[in-house]
């Protein structure tokens, strides 16, 4: 494949010009080259782009796809081992908070957190002094 601009690779992966020129200036994908000052890609540079198109839509932080592009094997892989430890806590945290919400929302009294026996109840244990992780693990 030929080079191609920065415009046109922009368009290509439906990405601002301004997106390809900050991971420029992070150092994620280089040019392959300059014309006349106008940045130009080439296959290798438009798949790390697309990669990073990839893993910016699903919230990956850019030092973790830094770490995938560039680093060494096991210091990547360890990077992101992190990074899915992280995101379990986050789906942990995410589907109680569903759990607690859908509670909430079935509850048949107006106001769950103060006529819900279910609700009040567990937060009286809260008042006693059960953390939140105790309370949620004794709802699972």
């Amino acid at each position: 494949m030929d080079m191609i601009t920065i415009g046109e690779a922009a368009t290509r992966l439906q990405m601002a010009p301004s997106a390809l020129r900050y991971y420029d200036e992070r150092g994620l994908v280089r040019p392959t080259a300059r014309r006349a000052g106008t940045r130009m890609y080439g296959t290798e540079e438009l798949r790390r782009l697309a990669f990073l198109k990839i893993v910016h839509r699903l919230g990956v932080p850019l030092d973790i796809a830094a770490a995938v592009l560039d680093a060494p094997s096991e210091q990547w892989r360890d990077s992101v081992r992190d990074q899915l430890a992280d995101l379990d806590r986050v789906i942990a945290q995410a589907r109680a908070a569903q759990h607690f919400l859908t509670h909430a929302l079935n509850c048949p009294t107006d106001h769950p957190a103060q006529e819900c026996a279910t609700m009040t109840g567990a937060l009286d244990r809260l008042v006693d002094g059960m953390s939140v992780e105790q309370l949620a693990a004794e709802q699972m």
